[in-house]
C-alpha cells in the first residue's frame, strides 16, 4: 500500500513539474460520438505526457460545463465535433466567444458540413466555401483519393518546427480576410489559379490571436490529428510530419510557445532613481521595462532580450515621440531608452504596443502629467532672447544719454544775461 501511494505521489509531482501551458493545464475535449477516441491516441497521449489533464465529453452532454456562474471551468477547449449540428446549451457561438474573454484557448476542427461552428468562423475573418466543398488536389500523383492531400509546411512560420515533412490533410479550405489578428499556419499548395479560392490563398490551419492573449486555432479537418495520418508515409520510407505539426499547433494554441509578458515598467528622470508624480517639459526621461518569455521545458517565465524591434511611444492623443526601446546589454529581459520630453505640457502616456504574427501581443500604457516649469525653474537669461535684451538695454541707455544731454545743454539763462548787459 505504501509503495502504491508513493508511486502516485511521484507521478503527481512529475505531472506538476512537466506542466506546459502558461495559462493552465486543464483541457476539455468535446469529441463527436462517431469519432473513435483511440484513433487520436497519439495526439491525446502526447498532451498527457506534457502534463495536461484531459476531460472528455460529447457535444450534447451538459457535464462538465465549459462555463459555470460566468467562470471558465477549463484552461483550454478542444472541439472535435466537425459534423455535429446540435450542441448542449453551454456550447454556442456566443459562449465560445465568452470563453475567449475568460482567457480560455480554443482548438476547433471543421468539416464540409454546415454546423454552428461554421457560422462562427466568419466572426474570426474566415470565409468558408459552400457546404460540401472539400479541398481537392490531384498533385502530386499518389494512390490516395484527391481529397487526401500531402501539404508542404512553410519554413517561415515561427510556430512550427523547422524542416517538417509534408503533412496529410483532408477537409475544407478557407479564405482569410485582411485581419492583423490572423496567424496563417498551413496553407494549400500553390498550383496556379486566381481569385478567392486559388492555391496558396487558401488557409487550412489558421490561428487567431484575440486581444488580451487567448488564442484560437481553426483547422479545416479533424483527420490531420488522427493516428492514421500520423503513421501514413508521404513517400516510401518518409514519415509524415503530422505528429510534430499537431504538437506544434497545440503548443501554440495552449500558449506554450511564443508566449511573452511584460513583468514591469518604470520611468524616472535622468540621474534620479525614483519616479515622479509629474515631469517638466524638456526633462530628460528614462523609461524601462522588463519582459519575460515562457519556457515550457521548465514551466517558468524567463527573462527575454530577443526583441530587436520594440518601440515606445510618448503620446497625448497622438504620438509626440516614437523611439526604439532596445535591450540593455548585460541585463537579461531589460529594455530601456532615454529621451527628452516634448516642449508641451499636458497628460501624456508611455505606450508599448508590440504586435507580431504568432507572438503574444505586448501592450502597456502608463499615464504621467507633463507640466510647465515653475516660476523659479526658468533660466535667468534665455539665449534666444538676447536680441530683446540688447534692444531693451540700448533703448534705456539712449534715453538716459538723451536726457543727460538735454539737461546739461540748456543755456537759455546765459543768453538772457548777455542781452541785458548790452542794453
Amino acid at each position: 500500500m505504501f509503495v502504491r501511494w508513493a508511486l502516485l505521489l511521484v507521478l503527481g509531482l512529475v505531472s506538476w513539474a512537466t506542466a506546459k501551458s502558461s495559462t493552465g493545464d486543464s483541457v476539455l475535449v468535446i469529441l463527436e460520438p462517431n469519432l473513435d477516441k483511440d484513433n487520436f491516441s497519439i495526439f491525446f497521449d502526447g498532451l498527457r505526457e506534457k502534463g495536461y489533464d484531459l476531460t472528455f465529453r460529447s457535444p450534447k452532454d451538459t457535464h462538465p460545463p465549459v462555463l459555470e456562474h460566468e467562470h471558465a471551468q477549463f484552461s483550454h477547449v478542444i472541439l472535435f465535433a466537425p459534423e455535429t449540428k446540435i450542441f448542449a446549451s453551454d456550447i454556442t457561438p456566443q459562449s465560445l466567444v465568452t470563453l475567449l474573454s475568460k482567457n480560455t484557448n480554443l482548438l476547433i476542427a471543421l468539416s464540409p458540413k454546415q454546423t454552428p461552428l461554421t457560422s462562427l468562423a466568419p466572426e474570426f475573418s474566415l470565409v468558408l466555401p459552400p457546404p460540401g466543398t472539400p479541398l481537392i488536389s490531384h498533385f502530386p500523383e499518389r494512390d490516395t483519393p484527391a481529397t487526401v492531400i500531402p501539404v508542404n509546411v512553410s519554413s517561415s512560420s515561427p510556430i512550427l518546427t523547422q524542416g517538417l515533412a509534408p503533412v496529410w490533410f483532408s477537409g475544407i479550405p478557407f479564405s482569410l480576410q485582411n485581419n492583423p489578428l490572423l496567424v496563417p499556419i498551413l496553407n494549400a499548395a500553390d498550383k496556379g489559379g486566381e481569385g478567392l479560392w486559388a492555391g496558396s490563398q487558401l488557409g487550412l490551419v489558421t490561428g487567431f490571436h484575440a486581444l488580451g492573449g487567448p488564442r484560437v486555432t481553426w483547422v479545416g479537418g479533424v483527420d490531420i490529428f488522427s493516428d492514421e495520418y500520423i503513421q501514413k508515409e508521404v513517400a516510401k520510407g518518409v514519415e509524415s510530419g503530422n505528429e510534430q505539426f499537431i504538437a506544434d499547433v497545440a503548443a501554440w494554441t495552449f500558449q506554450e510557445s511564443l508566449a511573452l509578458r511584460i513583468d514591469s515598467v518604470s520611468h524616472r528622470r535622468l540621474n534620479e532613481t525614483e519616479p515622479r508624480e509629474t515631469y517638466t517639459t524638456n526633462d530628460q526621461l528614462v523609461f524601462s521595462t522588463h519582459i519575460s518569455k515562457y519556457n515550457p521545458e521548465t514551466a517558468a517565465w524567463e527573462p527575454y532580450s530577443g526583441i530587436d524591434d520594440l518601440q515606445l511611444e510618448f503620446t497625448m492623443l497622438d504620438p509626440h515621440i516614437r523611439t526604439s526601446l532596445p535591450p540593455v546589454p548585460g541585463t537579461p529581459g531589460e529594455y530601456s531608452v532615454t529621451f527628452r520630453a516634448p516642449d508641451r505640457h499636458g497628460v501624456f502616456k508611455f505606450v508599448i504596443n508590440h504586435k507580431r504574427k504568432g507572438w503574444t501581443h505586448l501592450q502597456s500604457s502608463t499615464v504621467v502629467p507633463v507640466v510647465p516649469p515653475r516660476h523659479d525653474e526658468y533660466p535667468r537669461f534665455l539665449s534666444a532672447a538676447w536680441p530683446y535684451y540688447v534692444g531693451a538695454i540700448s533703448t534705456s541707455l539712449g534715453f538716459f544719454l538723451f536726457s543727460a544731454l538735454w539737461l546739461a545743454g540748456d543755456d537759455r539763462e546765459s543768453k538772457k544775461t548777455k542781452g541785458s548787459k548790452t542794453e
